[in-house]
């Protein structure tokens, strides 16, 4: 043996080499593009295996077990995390409301749909403080319940169970949130790379709201709303209420619902802060392997709910903590507040000349009163005028506000979990709200081969029919199950007016569907999809193959009236890769941007590699251009895009900052042009890879049946009655 090779003595084992950071792909080359969201959460992940159905397994839970469970489990304190006056209602509010709060209406990610607050980077954020304890807390239900209750349905549960217990008659609630089991790598949660930066990084000027960065909505990096303390840590109610009113815009809550909210969130529980917050321990990822999986530990906090130190702010909103009543209202308006600092050292507010009896008591000695609080954005719901009166509205009617906060509360929970057709349980509730976009049921007995002979015959090209059947169907998003073709919404404003669409093409095609559709009693919404499979059936003939594109009748048609036309607007599309466009130049990719649609609308690798070249030369692009479209044959569904570019008798040539010239290298001449969104596909090692088994001889075949096969996934994406 050489004896340089004499590694004896030494670790047999890589020293970091699979975990150290700076060890991937993206490390060593960080602008490439990075696939890793379109295969995340791989069945292969999942330790309950491919063929487990959680919709199916909670439907036999014993819900009525659970619920009593959790409400006992609320009241039984622990001496490892005792709770604040003996109920851990406080606590799982928090939990719940943390999880469901990361929500954004920009991009529909985050909320609490697939239980994401257990991993990285949630789990550590520093607003998530100890909620590492209340899920631990919550573990004896779910070893009991085991795979009927996932965590994201529990932990939404305990949050719901807590304010019912504590006197809040709740809206309702439904199961039916499946886990995922590892980190949520295609969400941004913006660029800082410190926690707490200064709000200023993500907004163009930070004294007006709006300026924020999409898709964001937290003011800075590791919060969920806004800073308690003020604007970048400097009280201004007045600035804060700014703020607050954009944040909760951008997760889907109007202003009374933001005030309810923030009155119902703060009416039970405390805020903690105090004692010493440097004294903590690193948050859980950051923690030693011995505090398994434990992160902020307080080594000063002696067994005592009230020596606890979370956001650093101290004390209870009201005199009865553990109870759902108005006392937030009579605390916030019945005093005069002044600014003071926690014993950890927040900024927070105090009421002036406060009696003692109308003090809470000690959250660990009831012999002990101690002042109550508000934050920066207490103090906004009563100095804004808009806030103020709803306010004054909840105050002058008890009822009102409480039936306001459980509708509101129920929306913040339920924002992600998609139309009514999804939910699962007893205490679903029945009434149809406009947030979940509903739909009404569509016909199904109607003569499906009779409409696809009628559109065949209507003069309609291939383009036209793909094209509108695709822009009615591409808004899905499989982050909060909104959009998609069921209901026919492209009919409706704001879709027939958005640039994508091309409103002229959009009435022209309807001009034409919409009376096919009433003539054989279908919706608009089944013709507009059967006309998309009459396109392609039509090329796929004229390549070679008969193929009869699958086709489930049933959706139905959305009126202008179930329509959030506000709500909607954030699904329009300011680019379309899979039809060559963008709304404008971006400083992010078109490649980019052409991922980022291919994720939300729950697209694999492959399945977007075989329908950007399908839509390629069906002469589907968006004004009829011609970037990448590589054959002569536009109209037929062949491989000819992937055959054109992985063909070496080509050479690329850059003519701007987005178009390139595909030229002849004998001639020089140019045969083709091209975009970005066409050559990333050779230009990527994986996507070449999946451009390369598409151009192969032997699988011009299989090119057609798979683009048929992701078509047909994209059409009925929304078709949640079919699971």
């Amino acid at each position: 043996m050489d004896a340089k090779a004499d590694n004896s003595g030494k670790c047999p084992v890589m020293h970091g080499g699979n975990t150290e950071v700076g060890s991937t792909v993206m490390a060593w080359w960080p602008n490439a593009l990075n696939l890793d969201i379109l295969h995340q959460h791989d069945t292969k992940t999942n330790p309950l295996g491919k063929d487990f159905d959680y919709r199916k397994a909670v439907k036999s839970l014993d819900v009525a077990a659970l619920k009593a469970d959790m409400k006992a489990l609320l009241k039984d304190s622990q001496v490892w995390w005792p709770a604040d006056w003996g109920h851990y209602g406080g606590l799982m509010i928090r939990l719940a409301w943390h999880s469901a709060g990361s929500y954004r209406l920009a991009d529909g990610r985050g909320g609490a749909g697939t239980g994401n607050i257990r991993f990285a980077p949630l789990n550590s954020w520093p607003d998530n403080a100890s909620l590492d304890k209340a899920r631990r807390l919550l573990w004896p239900l779910k070893k009991k319940y085991g795979n009927k209750i996932s965590w994201a349905d529990l932990i939404i549960l305990a949050g719901t169970m807590a304010y019912e217990d504590m006197g809040l008659k709740t809206f309702g609630f439904s199961f039916g949130r499946s886990d995922i089991w590892g980190p949520e790598k295609d969400v941004y949660w913006g660029a800082e790379k410190e926690w707490l930066a200064p709000s200023d990084n993500r907004y163009d000027d930070v004294t007006k709201p709006d300026t924020m960065e999409n898709p964001l909505a937290a003011v800075q990096m590791g919060l969920i709303y806004v800073n308690p303390e003020g604007v970048n840590g400097r009280p201004d109610p007045l600035a804060t209420a700014a703020q607050v009113r954009e944040t909760f815009a951008r997760m889907a809550m109007n202003d009374e619902e933001t005030a309810a909210l923030t009155a119902g969130g703060h009416t039970v529980g405390k805020a903690h802060g105090n004692g010493d917050a440097k004294a903590l321990s690193a948050e859980p990822e950051a923690g030693a392997i011995e505090n398994q999986g434990f992160g902020w530990m307080n080594p000063n906090q002696n067994g005592k709910a009230s020596q606890a130190v979370t956001s650093g702010i101290e004390g209870a909103w009201t005199a009865n903590p553990t109870v759902f009543d108005m006392g937030y209202f009579e605390m916030l308006f019945g005093y005069e507040w002044e600014l003071t600092r926690s014993p950890a050292g927040a900024q927070q507010w105090q009421p002036i000349g406060i009696t003692e009896e109308h003090m809470p008591v000690d959250a660990s000695d009831p012999s002990i009163r101690r002042m109550p609080l508000m934050t920066d954005a207490d103090m906004a719901m009563k100095v804004d005028p808009t806030y103020r009166a709803i306010c004054e509205r909840f105050m002058a009617d008890p009822q009102y506000f409480k039936d306001t906060f459980a509708r509101a509360w129920f929306k913040l929970t339920h924002r992600d979990m998609g139309p009514k057709v999804r939910y699962i349980g007893p205490d679903a509730p029945t009434e149809d709200l406009i947030w979940q976009d509903p739909i009404p049921a569509g016909p199904t007995n109607y003569d499906v081969g009779a409409i696809k002979s009628k559109i065949a015959a209507s003069g309609l090209s291939v383009s036209e029919l793909v094209a509108t059947a695709w822009d009615s169907a591409r808004t899905y998003r499989q982050s909060d199950m909104r959009g998609g073709a069921n209901g026919a919404r492209i009919r409706l404003a704001p879709q027939k007016d958005w640039e994508g669409n091309e409103p002229a093409r959009l009435v022209k095609v309807l001009s034409v569907l919409e009376p096919i559709a009433a003539e054989f009693g279908a919706s608009v919404a089944d013709v507009i999809v059967l006309a998309g499979n009459v396109g392609i059936e039509r090329a796929a003939k004229a390549a070679g193959y008969n193929v009869e594109v699958p086709f489930a009748a049933g959706r139905g048609d959305a009126t202008a009236e179930q329509t959030d036309a506000e709500s909607f607007a954030p699904l329009e599309p300011l680019a379309d890769g899979f039809r060559n466009w963008a709304k404008k130049d971006y400083v992010v990719s078109p490649e980019e941007m052409l991922l980022d649609r291919a994720q939300l609308m729950g697209l694999t690798g492959p399945e977007m590699t075989v329908l950007l070249g399908g839509m390629r030369v069906l002469g589907t692009n968006h004004g009829g251009t011609k970037h990448g479209v590589f054959t002569a044959r536009e109209g037929h569904l062949t491989n000819d895009f992937f055959v054109t570019l992985t063909d070496m008798s080509y050479s690329w040539k850059p003519t701007g900052k987005n178009s390139y010239d595909i030229c002849d290298r004998a001639t020089g001449a140019t045969r083709y042009t091209a975009t970005r969104a066409d050559l990333v596909f050779g230009s990527n090692s994986i996507l070449r890879a999946y451009a390369e088994v598409y151009a192969q001889d032997d699988n011009a075949e299989k090119f057609v049946h798979d683009f048929v096969a992701t078509w047909t996934k994209v059409m009925n994406a929304d078709r949640f009655d079919l699971a």
